[in-house]
C-alpha cells in the first residue's frame, strides 16, 4: 500500500528545537541551548491560588470556549498596559493569543502567499522561520549595523519585516533608538508591517529601557493606535511559558485578519489561563516577581560570561549582553563549522544551538547561541569547559 506523500515543506525544516527542548530529558547532559526560564522563578504558590480563584468565581470564562480574539477583560489590560503618552490604545488593537508562537503563525497565515518576501533581523529567531515555512517565503536579511543598511529600500517591496529588537534571538543584540527610529518611519514611508517581537522586553540587566517601535509609531499620529508595527509579547519570560498566553498589538484591520486566522488555528485560547494572566497582571504579581528575575539571571550572565573567557577566549568571539536570555559567539577560526560542533558537544554531554538554523540561507555555521537563564553558574561552568573540549575536537579533525 502506497499513501500519499507529505507536504513538500516538512523535509525542509530543522531539527534543533526538538532537540534542545528533549535535551533535559538526557541524563547529564547540560543543555546550554534552549531560551528557557529557569522555574525556580515561577511563582508557584500564588499561581495555584489565581487558578483555583479563577475556577471558583468566573467558571463561565475560565472553563467555556473563549472569544477568538480573547477576554475582553484581558484585551482591555493589555490596551491599558502598553498605552503611553502618544499610543493610544484600546482592545480593537488587541489579539490574544496562544503564546508568541501562534502569533507568528498567524502572521504568516494572513500576509504571506508562496514566495513571498520577508524582510528579517538576520540572524534571526528559528521558531519564525518554522512558523513560515509552509508559505515557503523569500528573505531579505536586515543587517542593521551595517554602515550601508537602507531600512526604506529594504522594506520596500516586503510584505513585513521582521525585528527582535530586544535582546535579539539569537544575537543578543539591542537594536538602538537610532535604529528603532529608522526602521519605523520606513514602515510609515513604505506601508510595509513591522513586526516587533518582544518576548525579552522586560529582561533589561543594564541601563534604561528603550521605547518600542510601537510607542515610536504612535508618535507618528493615528488615535487610537492604525499604523503599521504589529507589537508581540508574551508571559512566558516574566511568569512562566506552560500558560501559553501571548498577545498582538497592531492596527484594527491587522487585528481582524488574524481573528480570522485564529479562527482555523484554535478556535481559542484557553480561557483559564487567560483569567489567571489578567489576574496575575492586574493584581501587580507580574511587578513582584520581576526584580528577583532580573537578579537571579543578571548573576548567571555574568558567571556564564566569566566562564566562557576561562574556557573559550581562545575558541570564540562574544558580546555581553545587556539583557535577555543569549550570548551569541562567533569561532575565531573558519574551519569550526558548528553543526558539526552540535553533534560532538552532544556527545561530551553539552547542548548549544548552531548558528546555521538562525539564517535564512542556512550558511553561517560559525556561530553559536549559549542560553544563561536555565542553569546555576557551576552547572555553565562545567558545560562551558565541556564545550571547549568538543570544540578542540572538531578543529582537530579539520587538520
Amino acid at each position: 500500500m502506497t499513501r500519499p506523500a507529505f507536504a513538500t515543506w516538512l523535509s525542509d525544516t530543522n531539527d534543533v528545537t526538538q532537540t534542545f527542548l528533549a535535551a533535559g530529558q538526557i541524563p547529564g547532559l547540560i543543555n546550554l541551548a534552549g531560551g528557557l526560564p529557569d522555574p525556580v522563578t515561577w511563582p508557584v504558590d500564588d499561581l495555584s491560588k489565581l487558578a483555583a480563584k479563577a475556577v471558583a468565581n468566573h467558571p463561565a470564562e475560565a472553563l467555556a470556549y473563549a472569544p477568538i480574539d480573547g477576554l475582553p477583560i484581558l484585551r482591555d489590560l493589555i490596551a491599558a498596559r502598553f498605552s503611553v503618552p502618544g499610543l493610544t490604545l484600546t482592545r480593537d488593537n488587541v489579539l490574544i493569543t496562544t503564546g508568541g508562537m501562534q502569533a507568528l503563525d498567524l502572521i504568516g497565515k494572513a500576509l504571506l502567499e508562496q514566495g513571498s518576501l520577508v524582510a528579517t533581523q538576520s540572524p534571526a529567531y528559528l521558531g519564525a522561520f518554522d512558523a513560515w515555512r509552509p508559505r515557503l517565503p523569500r528573505y531579505r536579511a536586515m543587517i542593521l549595523e551595517a554602515d550601508d543598511f537602507d531600512p526604506v529600500q529594504t522594506l520596500a517591496e516586503a510584505q513585513f519585516a521582521y525585528t527582535v529588537p530586544n535582546f535579539s534571538n539569537p544575537s543578543g543584540r539591542l537594536v538602538s533608538l537610532a535604529q528603532r527610529q529608522a526602521l519605523v518611519g520606513a514602515a510609515h514611508r513604505t506601508g510595509t508591517w513591522l513586526v516587533e517581537d518582544d518576548p525579552y522586553g522586560t529582561l533589561y540587566y543594564d541601563g534604561a529601557p528603550l521605547p518600542r517601535m510601537l510607542t515610536l509609531s504612535g508618535q507618528q499620529g493615528g488615535h487610537p493606535y492604525d499604523g503599521p508595527v504589529i507589537y508581540l509579547g508574551t508571559l512566558s519570560k516574566e511568569l512562566a511559558p506552560g500558560f501559553r498566553i501571548g498577545w498582538v498589538i497592531a492596527a484594527p484591520e491587522m487585528i481582524a485578519a488574524l481573528v480570522t486566522a485564529k479562527q482555523g488555528s484554535d478556535m481559542s485560547t484557553s480561557g483559564l489561563c487567560q483569567r489567571i494572566a489578567h489576574d496575575a497582571i492586574s493584581t501587580g504579581l507580574t511587578d513582584r516577581v520581576l526584580p528577583g528575575i532580573l537578579d537571579l539571571y543578571r548573576t548567571r550572565r555574568d558567571a556564564l560570561c566569566a566562564a566562557m573567557a576561562a574556557h573559550l577566549s581562545d575558541l570564540f568571539d562574544w558580546e555581553v549582553p545587556s539583557g535577555g536570555m543569549f550570548v551569541w559567539a562567533s569561532a575565531r577560526d573558519s574551519r569550526l563549522n558548528t553543526d558539526d560542533l552540535l553533534q560532538v558537544a552532544m556527545a561530551h554531554g553539552v547542548c548549544v544551538s548552531p548558528s546555521s538554523v538562525f539564517d535564512p540561507e542556512g550558511l553561517n555555521r560559525r556561530s553559536i547561541r549559549v542560553n544563561f537563564t536555565l542553569n546555576d553558574p557551576e552547572t555553565m561552568i562545567e558545560g562551558t569547559r565541556r564545550l571547549a573540549v568538543a570544540a578542540r575536537e572538531v578543529l582537530s579533525r579539520e587538520v
